[in-house]
């Protein structure tokens, strides 16, 4: 009798620990996949905010240059239209990036490269355009370098 005793509570404490051991795993399971599925969100996240700050960028040179060459045309006014969608396009990129990253330091380097592809076609002449362009895209970069990491 005491045999079957020992051979029932060793049997029940087996199925505990298995239950726990698998439990655990399951946990663990779950916890990987999140985080990959984040990661992968992240990736792409960051990428479309990358193209469309890149996009915005080249509309905001292309309403300078038209606005410069012919004021008032019918070329300049919808090269401005056409900016306007693509700081749309950018700004609703930002907000994901926004939503995605929980890194204060890597939010705010996305703002800033929103915000210098945004100021270029105030520039007064073609130097300081070029010069805001240059800014804009090396903001994007620092972004790009600072989220680089935690893709990895």
């Amino acid at each position: 009798m005491d045999a079957a005793l020992i051979a029932v509570a060793g049997t029940l404490l087996g199925v505990v620990f298995t239950h726990w051991f698998q439990g655990r795993a399951t946990e663990r399971t779950a916890a990987l996949t999140r985080t990959e599925q984040l990661r992968q969100e992240r990736i792409a996240t960051y990428s479309a905010f990358a193209g469309a700050v890149v996009d915005y960028r080249h509309s905001q040179n292309d309403r300078w240059f038209r606005a410069f060459r012919q004021p008032g045309s019918q070329e300049a006014e919808d090269s401005r239209h056409a900016s306007y969608r693509q700081r749309t396009a950018a700004r609703q990129a930002l907000f994901r990036v926004q939503l995605v990253c929980d890194d204060p330091r890597v939010r705010h380097l996305a703002e800033g490269a929103f915000v210098e592809s945004h100021c270029i076609h105030e520039a007064v002449d073609e130097a300081e355009r070029a010069r805001r362009s240059e800014q804009a895209k090396e903001a994007l970069a620092v972004f790009i370098a600072a989220a680089g990491p935690s893709l990895r």
